[in-house]
Order: structure tokens, then C-alpha cells, then sequence
């Protein structure tokens, strides 16, 4: 299945539930704070420089971006959380719209989600997690920009995540990843697969 992630293209970008593709295939969404690297991850899991725009600014995913990789099976990037400017309204109705593709998707197959290495399990990272409980809905983590620390250290807070998930109800995975150096992309591919098969 390796090649069909460098074949993802574009499709379309949703602020609202009516324009989302047709629900009746296979998705996998990638969520995470507006620092955590996620354009990045996903331009390496596919295997392309800018499918996914990186940006300066964090925080500039503001809809719901779909990447098309067959005729039924999708990567979905979440609007980023934390750090965009943007009037509080505009927040409120972006987490009522999450909320509700995160609930009701039936083509949703699975969430990974990015916490940065060096600050991990944040707040929105717990309600993410505690949403993934709540609503069955299995996750992985990538604990991200792994290249910024030591391996001693990288492993160290990979166990204390571990350890914080052992306390969780639902299937949520963890490994760490680095788009700069490329660390962990098979593994991710590896949980794609399963999840898009």
C-alpha cells in the first residue's frame, strides 16, 4: 500500500458539513496544536513537498482539508488549534464544526494525532484523547519533531505517554516521529494501512 500515500492529491477544503465529500469511504484524520508539525508529517507520510501547506504562522489550517488517495480512501487535515489569531467566534464555530465531523463521520476510521516531543499531552491534546475514548474511535500518536532532543530523552517521554494512556479507556497507539529526519514514517504507514484496509 506504500505507494498509494505518494499518489494523494488535493480534493477539497470544507468549512461546513454540507460541503464534506460523500461519507462512504475510508478516512483517516491527522489533528494537533497549531505548532505540532502537522503539514509536515503529512507532506512526508505522503511523500510530497507541499501537498500539505507548511506554514510561517501556525494556525493557518482553518478548515477541513481532504486528500484524496483512491476512489475511496482519504487523509484528512484538521484545522490546527492553539495559536491561530483568530476572534473567538470564529474558534467556537471551527470546534462545533470538529466536533461534529469527529461524531458523525462514519468513513472516519481512525485519528492520528501530533503532540510536539517536547511538550506533550497538552490540554487539547487530553481532550482529543478523551474524546477518542469517549466515541470509540481508535488513535496513534505522533510524537513529533523527535530530531529536537536526545534519544534518551525522546524514549523517556515516550513511556511517560505510554503510561498516561494505560490510564485511558479506547485503542490509542504512540510513537515518535520526525518529518526533518524522517523518524517513524514506516510505522505510521504500517497503522494507515490497517486502518484504510
Amino acid at each position: 500500500m506504500k505507494s498509494i500515500y505518494r499518489q494523494a492529491s488535493y480534493l477539497i477544503s470544507a468549512s461546513k458539513m454540507a460541503q464534506l465529500p460523500k461519507d462512504d469511504g475510508l478516512e483517516v484524520a491527522f489533528a494537533g496544536r497549531s505548532n505540532a508539525g502537522k503539514s509536515s508529517a503529512i507532506n512526508v507520510i505522503t511523500d510530497q513537498k507541499s501537498l500539505a501547506r507548511t506554514s510561517k504562522t501556525p494556525g493557518r489550517t482553518q478548515q477541513i482539508n481532504f486528500f484524496q488517495l483512491d476512489e475511496n480512501r482519504y487523509l484528512v487535515d484538521l484545522p490546527g488549534y492553539g495559536f491561530a489569531k483568530v476572534p473567538k467566534s470564529v474558534k467556537e464555530q471551527w470546534q462545533r464544526f470538529l466536533s461534529e465531523y469527529l461524531q458523525t463521520r462514519h468513513s472516519l476510521r481512525g485519528l492520528i494525532l501530533m503532540m510536539d516531543v517536547r511538550h506533550p499531552l497538552t490540554e487539547f491534546d487530553q481532550q482529543m484523547l478523551e474524546w477518542c475514548g469517549a466515541f470509540e474511535m481508535p488513535g496513534h500518536i505522533l510524537l513529533t519533531k523527535a530530531d529536537k532532543i536526545s534519544n534518551g530523552k525522546g524514549n523517556a517521554v515516550l513511556q511517560q505517554v505510554e503510561k498516561h494512556l494505560t490510564g485511558l479507556s479506547g485503542d490509542i497507539s504512540v510513537q515518535l516521529f520526525s518529518a526533518l529526519k524522517r523518524i517513524g514514517v514506516g510505522e505510521v504507514h504500517k497503522k494507515l494501512d490497517f486502518w484504510l484496509n
